[in-house]
């Protein structure tokens, strides 16, 4: 009785079949392949755009409260500002809370609106964002040419400072430095302007003009703020400022809690749990096509035990047992679904670093869980689905193999 196949032997023999099919072969690779491909590039896309979002409200700063006028009921989104306001958020609220919130560091007011811009001849459609100095800490602004705002009482001045795009198209590049800028009917003095900065929360911050809170709010005729930012001084103060910042803006507005108070860490945390679930579902979507190409594994591997009836029984009459007749056609399989798995988590990666060069500013890149994870599952769809046509093969009569033609 011959002891039957060594390990070698099995690998051998899987191996010669499926080189004895090479298209057949082929093309489930290349099912498995579009299936671990799949994965790798919508997780790719879900991790991106979680370290996309995760890096916009990081950018705003650190350890900040963004306070809105009207009340919003609901938790961990931006509200919308303006909506059943019952009393303005002023710039005398402002100095309220700088005195008495002692965990503020630094805080900034917003008005902001569209005005048209003018230089000469050249003229465009901006917005024009109404601060003080303290803007520029707070939401780390560096200058390329001249300075920020003035500090003090200077909130009235009319002069501006803005975005390096706007020096290239209303200043043809040079130095605007001291040049008057005419801003709807008023005219303003340049007298700054910032290092690029790129895009925030879908604003070009390089298309911008910052101009006194003041002036900014005469120009819009309004007598309220769109918003007031809070640098609190370290992270574990939040909560505490967040609530001192409510009980004193209650008790100036009559007893009635008329705005929203969120933290950046608060806003950072709801998009990455939403962002974090998106991903889940885009992955569980891709690994459909793994199954797909598990029950595509089954039909070859079906068609292949039909194909070679006479040469199992031959294996079977010489020796071979049951046992090791599954474990070849097995190995069969394996050899599918690994091979399949490895080209699909290399065209993963290249599909990713394609998307990253198409978008920089987008971190696309694959978590190590779904490279990790399409291999083991597109090993384990193909051991699966290879179990029936194996087993088929095994219960295979020697005999009645044998007189198969």
């Amino acid at each position: 009785m011959l002891r039957g196949l060594s390990p070698l032997d099995l690998l051998r023999f899987s191996a010669g079949a499926l080189r004895g099919h090479r298209l057949r072969a082929g093309l489930t690779l290349l099912g498995v392949a579009i299936g671990v491909a799949s994965v790798i590039l919508l997780t790719s896309l879900g991790e991106g755009a979680r370290a996309y979002v995760s890096g916009e409200f990081a950018a705003l700063g650190t350890n900040l409260l963004i306070i809105t006028p009207g009340k919003n009921e609901t938790t961990g989104a931006m509200p919308m500002a303006g909506l059943g306001v019952p009393r303005d958020l002023t710039l005398e609220d402002m100095e309220a809370l700088r005195r008495q919130v002692p965990q503020i560091r630094r805080i900034a007011p917003l008005a902001e609106g569209q005005v048209r811009a003018r230089y000469g001849e050249a003229a465009r459609e901006v917005l024009v964002a109404g601060t003080t100095a303290e803007m520029a800490p707070l939401r780390q602004i560096r200058m390329r040419l001249g300075q920020y705002l003035p500090a003090g009482e200077a909130r009235g001045q009319r002069v501006c400072v803005i975005g390096s795009k706007l020096q290239e198209e209303l200043f043809k590049g040079d130095n605007p430095v001291g040049e008057f800028l005419r801003l709807g009917d008023e005219r303003f003095r340049v007298i700054g302007v910032w290092v690029p900065r790129g895009v925030s929360l879908g604003v070009d911050l390089d298309e911008v003009i910052h101009v006194p809170v003041a002036a900014a709010m005469r120009m819009y005729n309004q007598s309220g703020l769109f918003q007031v930012m809070a640098e609190v001084a370290s992270h574990e103060e939040i909560d505490t400022a967040q609530k001192a910042v409510v009980a004193v803006l209650k008790e100036r507005h009559d007893g009635v809690e008329d705005v929203t108070v969120i933290s950046q860490g608060s806003v950072i945390g709801s998009f990455t749990r939403i962002l974090a679930v998106l991903t889940a579902a885009l992955a569980g979507i891709a690994a459909v096509s793994l199954t797909v190409a598990g029950v595509g594994i089954m039909n070859v591997m079906l068609v292949s035990v039909s194909e070679r009836t006479r040469e199992v029984g031959l294996l079977k009459a010489v020796g071979v047992t049951r046992a090791q007749v599954v474990a070849a056609f097995l190995v069969e399989a394996a050899i599918l679904s690994t091979c399949g798995g490895l080209v699909g988590l290399g065209a993963g990666y290249a599909g990713a670093s394609m998307l990253r060069a198409l978008y920089p500013a987008v971190p696309i890149a694959p978590p190590p869980w779904a490279a990790a994870g399409a291999v083991v599952v597109s090993v384990s769809v193909g051991l699966v689905f290879g179990v029936l046509p194996a087993r088929r093969a095994a219960l295979l009569d020697p005999v009645a193999a044998l007189s198969r033609r």
